[in-house]
């Protein structure tokens, strides 16, 4: 019910009757003498108590699915399900074929998202690992580094920079731009460089989606920014470096540092350190 948000969500959820779920937390609630749900009409939350309680199961069941995985590895099946988070398609699939070829019978899922989602999602049990574009400061993580990737602009092909490879940060002074959501660490990065060079520009848009930026770019709304790993070909869309301001995110693989043992965590950490360090050599 906590995930779900309803009595008649959670009992479809999980295949039962609504009557069920009902008295089996009435019970629990009145064996103890607590409140896990405070009841508004035909809405319910999670009290302290229970938002307390729901980590505890979080880490639960993150137990049980590290105790199959830990079973299923020692009879060398490696079967199970991998859940990632990913700010971007381009920077996971690399490494989810090549998992996908060493592991061939795991499932894996990738959940797409700004880096604060991605953070969020791993931290509350909903994936296991996840790319990060910045190393984090969380302290219950463990990162791994891979790779960098440079911040650059992106401008309509009819644009008096289309013909450019490059522009200085100056140059960018009272432009009309098109960013992604605050949530976003290639934004803050960006917003970062523009104030140590002090230099200001003019927001005219913020979009929680890559594709957006690109189309709003494309139809004239201002000039965008992006990943250049990221940057697909695109008809009414030119890309050019900032010449005197390299910003560059250094993106990390994350999990929960109790989590960093579980086998196919594990196995996934491994591949990406040997992956960035053959990019190394």
């Amino acid at each position: 019910m906590a995930i779900e948000g309803s009595f008649t969500q959670a009992a479809h959820a999980l295949g039962v009757g609504q009557p069920s779920i009902t008295t089996h937390v009435k019970a629990l609630e009145d064996d103890y003498g607590i409140e896990l749900f405070a009841r508004h009409g035909h809405n319910i939350e999670l009290t302290d108590l229970g938002r307390s309680l729901l980590a505890i199961t979080h880490r639960i069941f993150s137990l049980e699915e590290e105790a199959v995985g830990a079973l299923t590895e020692a009879s060398g099946l490696h079967t199970g399900h991998l859940k990632i988070g990913a700010i971007g398609p381009s920077q996971v699939t690399d490494m989810i074929l090549a998992f996908g070829r060493k592991y061939p019978d795991v499932e894996l899922s990738v959940a797409l998202g700004n880096s604060q989602d991605v953070l969020s999602r791993i931290l509350n049990f909903q994936d296991d690992v996840g790319i990060l574009p910045l190393e984090s400061e969380e302290g219950r993580l463990h990162t791994v580094p891979f790779g960098e990737n440079r911040i650059v602009l992106l401008v309509r092909t009819d644009h008096r920079w289309a013909d450019l490879k490059e522009i200085s940060i100056h140059n960018l002074e009272g432009e009309r731009f098109v960013l992604r959501e605050d949530g976003s660490a290639t934004r803050h990065a960006f917003e970062d460089a523009l104030a140590k060079a002090n230099v200001s520009i003019k927001p005219v848009l913020a979009i929680g989606s890559r594709d957006a930026v690109r189309e709003a770019v494309a139809n004239g709304l201002g000039i965008g920014i992006a990943l250049e790993d990221e940057t697909l070909r695109h008809e009414r869309l030119k890309t050019l470096r900032i010449a005197d301001a390299d910003i560059i995110l250094h993106p990390h693989v994350a999990c929960l540092e109790d989590r960093r043992n579980a086998p196919m965590i594990k196995a996934f950490l491994d591949l990406v350190a040997e992956t960035a360090q053959d990019g190394a050599s």
